[in-house]
């Protein structure tokens, strides 16, 4: 029973992590259109797409887990900040962070569960036309 176990652990895992990994491509193709949801600034909405995206797996208790991340192409170590670091050639980069999934079968059972990480960035594409801000974050 116990190998049995450790399979659908490993199996969940995997499918936890590739989920995720979808989820931030979901979120990174809605970041670099510059799309928002009708009330929410730039960064909620892309925070909405990846928990839509995510198979139920991530909800409202794991926002502080999603981060998004602008950085300027000519330097990817800075982060840019404040009003316009979402500007059009910017690296939007989005990523679910330390997410913790607890084992279920009986031989990896640990006081510290696995913590799946996973991101993906792209380029901004320019701004829409007859527009000259970006969205606010």
């Amino acid at each position: 029973m116990a190998i049995v176990l450790a399979i659908i652990d490993f199996s969940m895992a995997m499918f936890m992590r590739a989920t995720f990994q979808h989820a931030v491509r979901e979120g990174v193709r809605y970041a670099i259109t510059y799309q928002t949801m009708p009330g929410l600034c730039q960064d909620e909405s892309i925070r909405q797409v990846v928990k839509d995206s995510s198979a139920g797996f991530l909800h409202d208790s794991h926002d502080s887990l999603i981060n998004i991340t602008y950085h300027p192409p000519s330097d990817l170590s800075q982060t840019a900040t404040g009003v316009g670091s979402n500007a059009a050639g910017n690296i939007v980069e989005v990523s679910v962070e330390d997410f913790s999934f607890g084992w279920i079968a009986p031989l990896m059972r640990t006081d510290t569960p696995l913590s799946i990480t996973v991101r993906a960035a792209d380029k901004t594409e320019s701004l829409p036309s007859g527009t000259t801000t970006p969205p606010c974050r």
